[in-house]
């Protein structure tokens, strides 16, 4: 292949499906428990055992494809890929590579940047290696099979994205797919990618990066790896062909092994498990399963609640805020809900290190939060205060501004009392105010703020102070 851009990178994604059991056998998924007890004699793969398919984890697979625009194969065959390894103990993988579930794909990202997908295929996850140091540094490796045999999908980019950022973008809009179609979950299922990047200054010497967790982690690797390369031909050095691991700790990527090609690992039929067809019907009724999906969404909300397109693509990127966006819609100004939700509401939740799905209030609560904001009872930073408390407790906005005393004091003629007793005690910061000085202005409203507790409202205070500075003046 033939390439012209500065720099090239292409995706290989293992994402772990959400099934109750492993890929081949009745083991429980997941890796959860004491070491090597979620284990049974085919998932460790005894002589005279036989892997049987898990039905599930082929229809989860075959919605992502389908939602991926995939051409799929009209039959599922598996393969073994043969490696002497600690982390499979049978000595070989059951994987796909002569035919894939699916393949030329593609995914496009909030740019409108099309990224086509070589293939997706199914295949086991290996056991989990931990090392007590950096891998290099360290003398031994623990091996927990637990999570050996459990259900992966690999998603297989082209090279064609352009830049650290854009292979994060890819999988952040890869796991929001995922998700919508309820075939993965974050916070109980893995993800992983391998990373091939280069560069033109090296003739596009191609290097692999090996297990990066998460998009935000495969940014920094690659974004580490592109630097060390252009330093490396700097000083007169060549980039050579390898596979790297990244460390996490250490912020740096480091060699593992000559880079492997396809012939190494010595691909045959696998010969336990049958050839599965997939039927037209099969994948009619799985069409008519897979919901509308996050850009689709974000298309709908722009058109249907004329809401701004960056608030469209951020709350629909995520199924649970969308939900609770429409909810609230429903009883709120969309443009308002929207402003609240994207920004206050995942603020928060940022702050908190929280997920949507870790909060427990509903969509009830923050209609009653915004009604109040609406019809002015309590000032944005009251609301932005109820909002920090409801993430951390349940509660009726209503009723807790009622006991508390929270209520906005929005009476013209309380608010031009404060003003005039500030304007009074504040005779220098008017002088300065009426010479020029507009930072003056926002003081005396400050003093204003301070007498009433934070409960003047500002629009009102605002207006009534400049009418009275303007007074004085006569």
């Amino acid at each position: 292949m033939k390439f012209s851009s500065e720099l090239v990178i292409g995706l290989e994604v293992h994402t772990e499906l959400n099934t109750k059991s492993k890929l081949f056998c009745g083991c429980q998924r997941g890796d959860k428990g004491e070491p090597n007890t979620n284990v049974c004699p085919i998932c460790l793969g005894h002589p005279g055992t036989r892997p049987v398919l898990n039905k599930k984890a082929l229809e989860k697979a075959l919605k992502l494809c389908l939602a991926l625009s995939c051409d799929i194969s009209k039959e599922l065959i598996f393969s073994r890929k043969s490696y002497f390894y600690p982390d499979m103990s049978k000595n070989f993988q059951i994987t796909q590579f002569e035919q894939p579930l699916g393949s030329k794909g593609k995914l496009q990202l909030k740019t409108g940047k099309v990224i086509n997908l070589t293939r997706i295929h199914i295949e086991e996850d290996p056991a989990a290696l931990s090392y007590p140091r950096e891998m290099k540094d360290s003398l031994y490796v623990k091996i927990d099979y637990n999570r050996s045999g459990n259900p992966l999908v690999e998603i297989v980019t082209e090279p064609e994205l352009a830049s650290p950022a854009e292979a994060r973008e890819f999988v952040n809009e890869l796991v929001s797919i995922l998700e919508y179609l309820e075939i993965f979950d974050i916070n109980l299922c893995t993800l992983k990618t391998d990373a091939n990047v280069s560069i033109k200054e090296s003739g596009y010497e191609r290097v692999e990066i090996k297990n990066i967790n998460g998009a935000r982690e495969l940014e920094k690797a690659l974004t580490y790896e592109i630097t060390r390369q252009k330093t490396l031909l700097r000083r007169g050095l060549k980039v050579k062909r390898e596979t790297r691991g990244w460390s996490e700790t250490g912020k740096t990527t480091t060699s593992l092994r000559s880079k492997e090609n396809e012939e190494d690992y010595g691909y045959i039929v696998e010969p336990d498990l049958s050839t599965v067809d997939i039927s037209e019907d099969v994948i009619i009724n799985l069409k008519s399963k897979i919901p509308e999906l996050s850009q689709q969404k974000a298309e709908r909300f722009v058109k249907q609640y004329k809401i701004d397109k960056t608030d469209a693509q951020v709350m629909s990127s995520e199924l649970e805020l969308a939900d609770l966006f429409e909810k609230v819609a429903k009883e709120i100004e969309p443009k308002m809900a929207a402003r609240w939700l994207r920004k206050e509401f995942l603020r928060v939740l940022n702050y908190s290190k929280k997920t949507i799905k870790e909060i427990r209030f509903n969509e009830k609560e923050i209609i009653e939060l915004l009604i109040l904001m609406k019809n002015k009872t309590i000032s944005d930073k009251t609301a932005q205060r109820l909002i920090e408390k409801l993430v951390e407790e349940r509660f009726s906005p209503k009723e807790f501004v009622k006991n508390e005393g929270l209520s906005q004091v929005s009476s013209e003629d309380e608010i031009k009392k404060l003003c005039e007793r500030v304007i009074t005690e504040n005779k220098k910061a008017v002088k300065d105010y009426l010479s020029g000085v507009e930072k003056s202005f926002h003081y005396l409203v400050g003093q204003v703020m301070r007498l009433s507790g934070g409960k003047a409202s500002p629009e009102l205070t605002d207006k009534i102070m400049k009418e009275e500075l303007k007074d004085s003046l006569t």
